[in-house]
Protein backbone atom coordinates (compact mmCIF):
# COMPACT_ATOMS: atom_id res chain seq x y z
CA UNK A 1 0.00 0.00 0.00
CA UNK A 2 1.21 3.46 -1.05
CA UNK A 3 1.96 6.26 1.87
CA UNK A 4 -0.16 9.03 1.71
CA UNK A 5 2.92 11.15 0.68
CA UNK A 6 3.60 8.75 -2.45
CA UNK A 7 -0.28 8.91 -3.20
CA UNK A 8 -0.34 12.81 -2.81
CA UNK A 9 3.40 13.50 -4.99
CA UNK A 10 1.42 10.74 -7.24
CA UNK A 11 -0.63 13.74 -8.45
CA UNK A 12 1.71 16.22 -9.84
CA UNK A 13 1.73 17.46 -13.42
CA UNK A 14 2.85 14.33 -15.53
CA UNK A 15 1.50 11.63 -13.49
CA UNK A 16 -0.06 8.84 -15.99
CA UNK A 17 -3.08 8.55 -12.81
CA UNK A 18 -4.57 11.24 -14.88
CA UNK A 19 -5.63 9.12 -17.64
CA UNK A 20 -6.56 6.41 -15.78
CA UNK A 21 -10.29 5.79 -16.05
CA UNK A 22 -10.25 4.07 -12.09
CA UNK A 23 -8.69 7.37 -10.91
CA UNK A 24 -10.63 8.63 -8.00
CA UNK A 25 -10.81 12.71 -8.13
CA UNK A 26 -12.80 12.85 -4.91
CA UNK A 27 -10.30 10.67 -2.51
CA UNK A 28 -7.65 12.70 -4.17
CA UNK A 29 -8.93 16.02 -3.60
CA UNK A 30 -9.02 15.12 0.37
CA UNK A 31 -5.65 13.94 0.19
CA UNK A 32 -5.12 17.01 -1.61
CA UNK A 33 -6.55 19.46 0.70
CA UNK A 34 -5.42 17.23 4.16
CA UNK A 35 -1.52 17.34 2.84
CA UNK A 36 -1.59 21.44 2.05
CA UNK A 37 -3.16 22.68 5.17
CA UNK A 38 -0.40 21.61 6.84
CA UNK A 39 1.98 22.14 4.31
CA UNK A 40 1.57 25.44 2.11
CA UNK A 41 2.23 27.88 4.92
CA UNK A 42 0.25 30.59 2.57
CA UNK A 43 -3.05 28.37 2.45
CA UNK A 44 -2.64 27.66 6.15
CA UNK A 45 -3.24 30.95 7.55
CA UNK A 46 -5.51 31.47 4.86
CA UNK A 47 -7.66 28.23 6.32
CA UNK A 48 -6.59 29.60 10.02
CA UNK A 49 -8.07 32.78 9.85
CA UNK A 50 -11.47 31.17 9.42
CA UNK A 51 -10.80 29.67 12.64
CA UNK A 52 -13.01 26.60 12.03
CA UNK A 53 -12.30 23.21 10.60
CA UNK A 54 -13.38 22.42 7.37
CA UNK A 55 -14.62 18.84 5.87
CA UNK A 56 -12.62 18.23 2.26
CA UNK A 57 -15.05 15.82 1.58
CA UNK A 58 -17.87 18.56 1.13
CA UNK A 59 -16.37 20.71 -1.50
CA UNK A 60 -18.65 23.25 -1.22
CA UNK A 61 -17.84 24.47 1.84
CA UNK A 62 -13.94 24.59 1.48
CA UNK A 63 -12.18 28.56 1.32
CA UNK A 64 -10.44 28.58 -1.86
CA UNK A 65 -7.42 31.03 -2.13
CA UNK A 66 -8.04 34.22 -3.53
CA UNK A 67 -5.41 33.99 -7.09
CA UNK A 68 -4.40 37.62 -5.94
CA UNK A 69 -2.09 35.46 -3.13
CA UNK A 70 0.24 34.54 -6.20
CA UNK A 71 1.06 38.21 -6.48
CA UNK A 72 2.46 38.84 -3.12
CA UNK A 73 4.62 35.57 -2.12
CA UNK A 74 5.46 32.64 -3.48
CA UNK A 75 3.21 29.87 -2.86
CA UNK A 76 4.59 26.52 -2.75
CA UNK A 77 4.20 23.46 -0.28
CA UNK A 78 7.65 22.86 1.57
CA UNK A 79 10.96 24.11 0.85
CA UNK A 80 11.82 23.80 -2.43
CA UNK A 81 13.45 26.11 -5.41
CA UNK A 82 11.84 26.46 -8.72
CA UNK A 83 13.16 25.46 -12.22
CA UNK A 84 11.16 28.36 -13.55
CA UNK A 85 8.51 30.84 -12.40
CA UNK A 86 5.54 31.83 -14.23
CA UNK A 87 4.71 35.44 -14.72
CA UNK A 88 1.35 36.55 -15.76
CA UNK A 89 0.88 38.95 -18.54
CA UNK A 90 0.60 42.92 -17.65
CA UNK A 91 1.84 46.46 -17.53
CA UNK A 92 5.53 47.48 -15.92
CA UNK A 93 3.65 49.32 -13.46
CA UNK A 94 1.43 46.20 -12.76
CA UNK A 95 2.26 43.65 -9.92
CA UNK A 96 2.42 39.98 -11.84
CA UNK A 97 1.07 37.01 -10.41
CA UNK A 98 4.42 34.30 -9.73
CA UNK A 99 3.74 30.66 -10.12
CA UNK A 100 6.34 28.42 -8.76
CA UNK A 101 7.21 25.45 -10.86
CA UNK A 102 9.22 22.83 -9.65
CA UNK A 103 9.52 21.30 -12.80
CA UNK A 104 9.46 22.37 -16.63
CA UNK A 105 9.66 19.14 -18.33
CA UNK A 106 6.58 17.35 -16.02
CA UNK A 107 4.79 21.01 -16.74
CA UNK A 108 4.66 20.12 -20.28
CA UNK A 109 4.16 16.64 -20.23
CA UNK A 110 1.32 17.20 -18.36
CA UNK A 111 -0.31 19.88 -20.84
CA UNK A 112 0.50 16.96 -23.40
CA UNK A 113 -1.54 14.88 -22.10
CA UNK A 114 -4.77 16.97 -21.51
CA UNK A 115 -4.58 18.29 -24.96
CA UNK A 116 -4.52 14.90 -26.58
CA UNK A 117 -7.13 13.83 -24.36
CA UNK A 118 -8.89 16.40 -26.16
CA UNK A 119 -8.30 16.51 -29.60
CA UNK A 120 -5.75 13.57 -30.29
CA UNK A 121 -2.28 12.70 -30.75
CA UNK A 122 -0.43 15.89 -30.97
CA UNK A 123 2.36 14.26 -33.49
CA UNK A 124 -0.71 14.51 -36.09
CA UNK A 125 -0.54 18.59 -36.28
CA UNK A 126 2.20 20.72 -37.83
CA UNK A 127 1.61 23.62 -35.12
CA UNK A 128 1.78 27.56 -35.41
CA UNK A 129 1.33 30.03 -32.69
CA UNK A 130 0.38 33.48 -33.07
CA UNK A 131 1.36 34.78 -29.25
CA UNK A 132 2.81 38.41 -28.91
CA UNK A 133 3.10 40.07 -25.98
CA UNK A 134 3.52 36.24 -24.03
CA UNK A 135 6.55 35.60 -26.44
CA UNK A 136 8.04 38.60 -25.95
CA UNK A 137 7.75 38.49 -21.76
CA UNK A 138 9.89 35.32 -21.72
CA UNK A 139 8.08 33.63 -18.73
CA UNK A 140 4.90 32.98 -19.74
CA UNK A 141 3.24 29.61 -19.02
CA UNK A 142 1.44 29.65 -22.73
CA UNK A 143 4.41 29.81 -24.41
CA UNK A 144 6.16 27.34 -22.34
CA UNK A 145 3.24 24.75 -23.16
CA UNK A 146 3.01 25.28 -26.73
CA UNK A 147 6.85 25.15 -26.90
CA UNK A 148 6.73 21.78 -25.29
CA UNK A 149 3.97 20.58 -27.47
CA UNK A 150 6.44 21.36 -30.74
CA UNK A 151 9.12 19.53 -29.00
CA UNK A 152 6.83 16.88 -28.87
CA UNK A 153 6.33 16.83 -32.35
CA UNK A 154 10.33 17.43 -33.01
CA UNK A 155 8.90 20.55 -34.70
CA UNK A 156 12.33 22.91 -34.82
CA UNK A 157 10.32 26.40 -34.96
CA UNK A 158 6.45 27.79 -35.47
CA UNK A 159 6.45 31.08 -33.50
CA UNK A 160 5.30 34.66 -34.95
CA UNK A 161 5.05 37.76 -34.07
CA UNK A 162 4.21 40.46 -36.20
CA UNK A 163 5.23 39.04 -40.13
CA UNK A 164 1.58 38.10 -41.28
CA UNK A 165 2.39 37.44 -44.96
CA UNK A 166 5.58 34.93 -43.74
CA UNK A 167 2.32 33.27 -41.51
CA UNK A 168 0.07 32.76 -44.43
CA UNK A 169 2.20 31.69 -46.58
CA UNK A 170 3.80 28.80 -44.51
CA UNK A 171 -0.09 27.73 -42.91
CA UNK A 172 -0.66 27.81 -46.93
CA UNK A 173 2.47 25.19 -47.65
CA UNK A 174 1.26 23.51 -44.43
CA UNK A 175 -2.12 22.92 -45.60
CA UNK A 176 -1.06 20.63 -48.02
CA UNK A 177 1.46 18.52 -46.24
CA UNK A 178 -0.06 17.86 -42.68
CA UNK A 179 -3.15 18.77 -40.15
CA UNK A 180 -2.63 22.60 -38.76
CA UNK A 181 -3.27 23.36 -35.40
CA UNK A 182 -3.34 27.05 -35.06
CA UNK A 183 -2.70 28.44 -31.44
CA UNK A 184 -3.16 32.37 -30.96
CA UNK A 185 -4.44 35.03 -28.46
CA UNK A 186 -7.03 36.12 -29.04
CA UNK A 187 -6.51 40.25 -30.45
CA UNK A 188 -3.80 38.79 -32.60
CA UNK A 189 -5.82 36.01 -34.04
CA UNK A 190 -8.44 38.56 -35.14
CA UNK A 191 -5.91 40.88 -36.32
CA UNK A 192 -4.77 37.97 -38.77
CA UNK A 193 -7.84 37.22 -39.77
CA UNK A 194 -9.37 40.49 -41.00
CA UNK A 195 -5.59 41.30 -42.94
CA UNK A 196 -5.17 37.74 -44.34
CA UNK A 197 -8.00 36.17 -45.22
CA UNK A 198 -6.57 32.96 -45.12
CA UNK A 199 -8.63 29.53 -46.18
CA UNK A 200 -7.50 26.50 -44.53
CA UNK A 201 -8.70 22.89 -44.44
CA UNK A 202 -11.64 21.67 -42.82
CA UNK A 203 -9.93 19.42 -40.52
CA UNK A 204 -7.77 22.59 -39.25
CA UNK A 205 -8.30 23.23 -35.75
CA UNK A 206 -8.07 26.87 -34.46
CA UNK A 207 -7.32 27.61 -30.75
CA UNK A 208 -8.13 31.07 -29.44
CA UNK A 209 -6.90 31.93 -25.82
CA UNK A 210 -6.22 35.25 -23.83
CA UNK A 211 -8.61 37.55 -24.67
CA UNK A 212 -8.16 40.99 -26.51
CA UNK A 213 -5.94 42.50 -23.74
CA UNK A 214 -7.51 45.72 -23.87
CA UNK A 215 -6.76 46.08 -27.81
CA UNK A 216 -10.11 46.15 -29.32
CA UNK A 217 -13.82 45.74 -27.74
CA UNK A 218 -14.33 42.48 -26.12
CA UNK A 219 -16.70 40.10 -28.60
CA UNK A 220 -18.92 36.92 -26.92
CA UNK A 221 -17.69 33.41 -27.94
CA UNK A 222 -20.09 33.24 -30.07
CA UNK A 223 -19.63 35.54 -32.25
CA UNK A 224 -15.43 35.55 -31.95
CA UNK A 225 -15.84 32.06 -33.26
CA UNK A 226 -18.64 32.91 -35.84
CA UNK A 227 -16.11 35.37 -37.25
CA UNK A 228 -12.90 33.13 -37.44
CA UNK A 229 -15.05 30.58 -39.12
CA UNK A 230 -15.78 32.36 -41.84
CA UNK A 231 -12.12 33.99 -41.88
CA UNK A 232 -10.54 30.39 -41.96
CA UNK A 233 -13.13 28.47 -43.36
CA UNK A 234 -13.22 25.85 -40.40
CA UNK A 235 -15.70 25.55 -38.02
CA UNK A 236 -13.08 23.86 -35.36
CA UNK A 237 -12.64 27.20 -33.56
CA UNK A 238 -12.28 26.39 -30.10
CA UNK A 239 -10.66 28.04 -26.82
CA UNK A 240 -8.58 27.34 -24.32
CA UNK A 241 -8.70 28.27 -20.80
CA UNK A 242 -5.31 28.54 -18.64
CA UNK A 243 -3.98 30.93 -16.31
CA UNK A 244 -0.17 31.27 -14.80
CA UNK A 245 -1.01 30.02 -11.86
CA UNK A 246 -2.59 26.67 -12.84
CA UNK A 247 -1.04 23.41 -14.21
CA UNK A 248 -4.02 22.59 -16.26
CA UNK A 249 -6.38 23.80 -19.03
CA UNK A 250 -9.95 23.32 -20.03
CA UNK A 251 -10.78 23.30 -23.37
CA UNK A 252 -14.12 24.41 -25.21
CA UNK A 253 -16.82 21.98 -27.04
CA UNK A 254 -18.52 22.95 -30.46
CA UNK A 255 -20.96 25.23 -28.39
CA UNK A 256 -18.06 27.22 -26.54
CA UNK A 257 -18.68 26.21 -23.02
CA UNK A 258 -15.22 24.77 -21.52
CA UNK A 259 -14.63 20.97 -20.17
CA UNK A 260 -12.73 20.56 -17.52
CA UNK A 261 -10.14 17.72 -18.04
CA UNK A 262 -9.58 14.92 -15.51
CA UNK A 263 -7.65 16.79 -12.82
CA UNK A 264 -9.42 19.86 -12.57
CA UNK A 265 -12.97 20.74 -10.84
CA UNK A 266 -14.63 24.07 -11.40
CA UNK A 267 -17.45 25.44 -9.34
CA UNK A 268 -19.27 28.68 -8.65
CA UNK A 269 -19.36 30.88 -5.76
CA UNK A 270 -21.76 33.15 -4.91
CA UNK A 271 -20.39 36.93 -5.27
CA UNK A 272 -20.82 38.45 -1.87
CA UNK A 273 -20.57 34.87 -0.26
CA UNK A 274 -17.91 32.77 -1.20
CA UNK A 275 -18.67 29.50 0.88
CA UNK A 276 -21.73 29.26 -0.98
CA UNK A 277 -21.46 27.82 -3.70
CA UNK A 278 -24.04 29.06 -6.95
CA UNK A 279 -26.50 27.33 -8.53
CA UNK A 280 -26.30 25.90 -11.93
CA UNK A 281 -26.93 28.46 -14.30
CA UNK A 282 -26.36 31.17 -12.31
CA UNK A 283 -23.35 33.78 -12.24
CA UNK A 284 -21.02 33.36 -9.55
CA UNK A 285 -16.96 33.42 -8.93
CA UNK A 286 -15.05 30.66 -10.86
CA UNK A 287 -13.44 28.63 -7.80
CA UNK A 288 -10.63 25.71 -9.53
CA UNK A 289 -9.81 22.81 -8.26
CA UNK A 290 -6.46 21.59 -9.82
CA UNK A 291 -4.74 18.50 -8.36
CA UNK A 292 -1.82 19.09 -10.61
CA UNK A 293 -1.03 21.87 -8.54
CA UNK A 294 0.04 19.73 -5.62
CA UNK A 295 3.40 21.38 -5.05
CA UNK A 296 1.58 25.01 -4.88
CA UNK A 297 -1.89 25.09 -3.86
CA UNK A 298 -4.88 22.73 -5.64
CA UNK A 299 -7.80 25.28 -4.49
CA UNK A 300 -7.44 28.75 -6.51
CA UNK A 301 -10.56 31.62 -6.36
CA UNK A 302 -10.10 33.41 -10.05
CA UNK A 303 -11.12 36.64 -10.41
CA UNK A 304 -13.04 35.28 -13.31
CA UNK A 305 -16.76 35.16 -13.17
CA UNK A 306 -18.67 32.22 -14.75
CA UNK A 307 -21.62 30.11 -15.17
CA UNK A 308 -21.68 26.16 -14.83
CA UNK A 309 -24.07 23.89 -16.56
CA UNK A 310 -25.08 20.53 -15.20
CA UNK A 311 -23.58 18.55 -17.16
CA UNK A 312 -20.28 20.06 -15.79
CA UNK A 313 -18.65 22.19 -18.44
CA UNK A 314 -18.75 26.09 -17.68
CA UNK A 315 -18.36 29.16 -19.22
CA UNK A 316 -16.91 32.46 -19.08
CA UNK A 317 -19.01 35.61 -18.82
CA UNK A 318 -16.76 38.51 -17.13
CA UNK A 319 -14.13 39.60 -14.39
CA UNK A 320 -15.01 40.45 -11.11
CA UNK A 321 -14.33 44.14 -10.54
CA UNK A 322 -12.61 45.24 -6.98
CA UNK A 323 -16.18 46.69 -5.78
CA UNK A 324 -17.67 43.02 -6.13
CA UNK A 325 -14.86 41.54 -4.20
CA UNK A 326 -16.16 40.11 -0.97
CA UNK A 327 -15.35 37.48 2.14
CA UNK A 328 -12.38 35.29 1.44
CA UNK A 329 -11.27 37.49 -1.12
CA UNK A 330 -11.38 40.65 1.82
CA UNK A 331 -10.00 38.02 4.67
CA UNK A 332 -6.98 37.44 2.30
CA UNK A 333 -6.26 41.15 1.69
CA UNK A 334 -6.50 41.96 5.33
Amino acid sequence: MKSMNEEVFALRAGSTQYQNPKFEFSRAVEQAYDFQRNSCEVYKRFLDAFDRTFDPGDWACLPFLPVTAFKDTPVRCGSWHPEVIFRSSGTSSSIRSQHWVRSVTDYQMHTIQLFEQRFGSLKDFRIFALLPNYLEAGDSSLVTMVRGFMDHTQQSQGFYLHDFAQLQHDLLKAAGEQRILFIGVTFALLDFATKFNTSLPDDTIILETGGMKGRGQELSRTDLHSYLATQFGTGNIYSEYGMTELMSQAYSDFNGKFVPPSSMSVSMREINDPLTESKPGKVGVVNIIDLANIDTCCFISTSDLGIKHRDGSFEIVGRLEQSDIRGCHLMYLQ
